[in-house]
């Protein structure tokens, strides 16, 4: 929700400088209030310094993005080992440098902008959300914070994102106004990309190349070895669960009537359904005119034109219940009134008033059989609850009497299953997730040794887990008979792309050495043929079936160079070619591209701009990180970490 909140300046320009500055924000969350002194936290730049928590923050939220994006969990360690927390650093570095530099410049947004900014974004959610008074339609403070709160953060900390990122909109927009790329930078671009290269090109005939026999157990092994970062598979783990869930429970729960009755009895009076008035309130200047207000409207005449000659709007409130009306007396009022009936001079708390009821909706009493499935499903969730905490607190006591995690289950009564073995990531051997598998129960069951038992963990709403790892199956190389024959076929196609390579490679060599290109490709039973109109940048999209490898070789070759590349989309065949000529874009196409593309050279350079701003003020503000606490802050044990790299390093040197 917090990303939708924010609406930076309307400018192409500061549209486009910013999209680098947006999504790291809503990746990596928003500025928080900063606390501690300089350089005690993860990071500190210039008089800014961030705390522990809210680099963990931010690590979250990159965590949960990836997570509903790609499906598959992220621990702590595997962001270290895949490089995650660095970047992360990195990033925020350079959010904290410039925030910090222009801090130090006296770039602040006023407190009435900082709020003028907040009540827009406000306005701007849905309208269950927004954090104003439905009758008065002024802000509403307390609601505003409750709004962040389920956000996660507090005010000041949203308030001091704002800041940040309204001082970075003013201060670029300041520099994108009126910024125009030279001309030269768009034409460059438009004879770089129309630019066209006339290529032929064979492939080598996959039947002029002795395929290879089948590999021999020494050849899978040495292969095997030169692989085995691809072919290792992960530590993984055969765990028993215990699980004591209150919504699995709630169909062994038989529902007490005198339950159901106590608990209608309890919400009788919240479910019962409220009679609601529209009702049209013209406030009067004193209670002579509201008189006469009140004479004008019993005549039938429009309110609006009654409350105008006073300078006044009408109040109109469609369908409020009594609770809704501001002013208690003229709700009292107007409560009394039948429909269609004018009040006289109402002297309420916010003044003097007059109103009309122009509809009556009447009220409903709630019943229990109107509301009967309700109640009974809110009771019988109750009670599940209440016995799925019995089922926990039997559990435990066995397990202080000395039980183990199976046995103080089954005297519970409690479900346990055994999982195949699984990885960090919470998946089987084939790489499928595993059901009734949490990030939570995978990364308690990742903190144990093999025959070690957690503790009993509550996940909320009666839901329970405890963990026992029973075995672990450490990282290593699969049998060679298990993956024989699919290694057989990896180990053939790659020995025959080799051979395709050479016979490619000797192909080229006779046509560097004088044979024409037509007579290589029939010797090898082949035939040239040539990309119609020319390979160019700009239409090099509609021929990615040759390959990136041959598109690539293609753009870098010099004119009359011969060379060979992989072709196709999975790189299956090899190709001769030769770059016959490269003819430079006509001049026509590159004005009329140069005038298209003006606005995106200078877009382009204002990412440029405002990117070698943020390097530049990490420099000034000297920006510092503190890599281990950020790694202590997202739960990493880096003195185990630390002895592993050295182990590792170890390994290298010998």
């Amino acid at each position: 929700m917090l990303a939708g909140f924010r609406k930076l300046a309307k400018s192409p320009f500061a549209v486009v400088l910013f999209g680098l500055l947006i999504v790291s924000f809503a990746v990596f969350g928003i500025s928080d209030v900063f606390k501690g002194p300089k350089g005690s936290g993860v990071i500190s730049a210039g008089s800014r310094s961030m705390s522990a928590a809210d680099f963990k923050q931010r690590f979250d939220n990159y965590r949960k993005a990836m997570e509903q994006r790609n499906g598959t969990t992220l621990t702590p360690d595997q962001a270290v080992e895949q490089g995650v927390d660095r970047q992360i650093v990195q990033e925020l570095m350079l959010q904290e440098s410039l925030a910090a530099a222009l801090q130090q410049a006296g770039v602040a947004p006023s407190d009435k902008l900082v709020a003028d900014t907040v009540h827009q974004q406000m306005s701007q959610l849905p309208p269950t959300t927004r954090p104003f008074d439905p009758i008065t339609g002024k802000f509403d403070s307390r609601a505003y914070a409750a709004l962040m709160q389920q956000n996660g953060i507090t005010p000041q900390a949203y308030e001091a994102s704002l800041r940040d990122e309204i001082a970075q909109t003013h201060f670029f927009s300041a520099i994108a106004d009126g910024l125009k790329a030279p001309r030269i930078y768009a034409a460059l671009q438009g004879a770089y990309l129309l630019e066209a290269r006339d290529i032929s090109a064979f492939a080598v005939n996959p039947a002029s190349v002795q395929r290879p026999g089948a590999p021999t157990d020494a050849q899978l092994m040495a292969f095997m070895k030169e692989n085995a970062d691809r072919l290792t598979r992960p530590e993984t783990r055969v765990l028993s669960i215990m699980r004591v869930s209150a919504p699995a429970l709630e169909p062994t729960v038989t529902v007490d009537p005198a339950e159901v009755q106590k608990a209608f009895n309890f919400r009788k009076d919240s479910l019962a359904k409220p009679e609601t008035r529209t009702i049209i309130q013209i406030a009067a200047p004193d209670a002579k005119a509201a008189a006469t207000i009140s004479q004008r409207l019993a005549k039938g005449e429009d309110p609006a034109a009654v409350a105008k000659a006073y300078g006044k709007t009408p109040l109109v409130l469609t369908d409020k219940p009594k609770t809704a009306v501001p002013d208690r007396k003229v709700a009292e009022a107007a409560f009394a009134l039948a429909a269609g009936q004018v009040s006289g001079p109402i002297t309420g708390d916010l003044g003097v008033a007059v109103v009309k009821v122009t509809k009556i909706n009447p009220g409903a009493v709630a019943t229990l059989e109107s509301v009967r499935p309700q109640i009974e499903a809110e009771v019988r969730a109750q009670a599940a609850q209440a016995k799925a905490y019995d089922q926990t607190q039997t559990y435990q006591d066995a397990r202080d009497a000395g039980a183990d995690l199976v046995s103080a289950a089954s005297k519970a009564g409690a479900l346990v299953i055994t999982t195949a073995p699984v990885t960090a990531q919470g998946t089987d051997q084939m790489g499928q997730p595993v059901a009734g598998l949490t990030p939570d129960i995978v990364k308690t069951a990742f903190d144990l040794s093999q025959g070690g038992e957690s503790e009993l963990v509550e996940l909320g709403k009666g839901d329970y887990y405890a963990v026992r790892v029973e075995r672990i199956v450490p990282a290593a190389l699969p049998p060679l008979a298990e993956i024989k024959p699919q290694l057989s076929a990896v180990w053939m196609g790659q020995e025959m792309a080799k051979r395709m390579k050479a016979k490619a490679d000797e192909l080229a060599a006779r046509v560097k050495k004088g044979e024409s290109l037509e007579a290589v490709a029939a010797s090898a039973q082949s035939k040239v043929q040539k990309i119609p109109g020319g390979l160019t940048r700009q239409n090099a999209q509609q021929h990615m079936a040759l390959g990136e490898e041959f598109l690539g070789a293609a753009f870098t070759a010099k004119p009359g160079a011969i060379f060979t590349a992989r072709a196709g989309q999975r790189g299956e065949a090899y190709v001769v070619a030769k770059l016959d000529a490269v003819r430079p874009a006509p001049t026509a196409n590159v004005a009329q591209i140069a005038l298209l593309t003006e606005g995106q050279a200078a877009n382009g350079l204002m990412r440029d701009l405002a990117e070698a701003t943020r390097l530049v003020a990490k420099t000034q503000m000297k920006t510092k990180s503190n890599l281990t606490l950020a790694r202590q802050a997202i739960g990493v044990d880096t003195e185990a970490l630390a002895k592993a790299e050295a182990g590792k390093a170890g390994k290298k040197a010998e």
